[in-house]
């Protein structure tokens, strides 16, 4: 079901310290800030050869990963996102095999403007796991 890695989400204190550090220290190609209030966060992507990093901030205080950041200060690994052919397909098996998905269920538009489902840490081993539609 499961398809390439997408990315690799990081929650970071400081999201332009974060950017310049990647772009300047490692010398990758960094993408704009985009925010994303559906989400609660602002985005930034590292482009790799193979994958992409993405670097988290919350956006407002009500941002799901504020907590996050409150019990890791220094930020963090926070998930990681696999593509899949059909979101729908891939959600109904999950729920079949008896996987948990978070909020309420249904794809939002993620941060690549495709519909996004992030499944429960409970279900995978204590990694967050979010599927996008490819």
């Amino acid at each position: 079901m499961i398809g390439v890695l997408n990315h690799v989400a990081i929650v970071v204190p400081d999201l332009k310290l974060a950017a310049e550090t990647y772009r300047n220290t490692l010398g990758a190609s960094v993408s704009a800030p985009v925010d994303l209030p559906d989400h609660g966060v602002t985005t930034i992507f590292v482009n790799l050869p193979n994958t992409k990093i993405e670097l988290l901030h919350p956006l407002g205080i009500d941002s799901p990963i504020a907590k996050f950041l409150e019990r890791n200060p220094d930020g963090g690994m926070h998930h990681i996102c696999y593509e899949v052919k059909d979101i729908f397909a891939a959600k109904n098996k999950l729920l079949e095999a008896g996987a948990r998905i978070t909020g309420d269920g249904e794809p939002k538009i993620g941060a690549h403007g495709k519909p996004v489902l992030f499944l429960h840490p409970k279900s995978f081993m204590g990694t967050l796991i979010e599927i996008e539609q490819a």
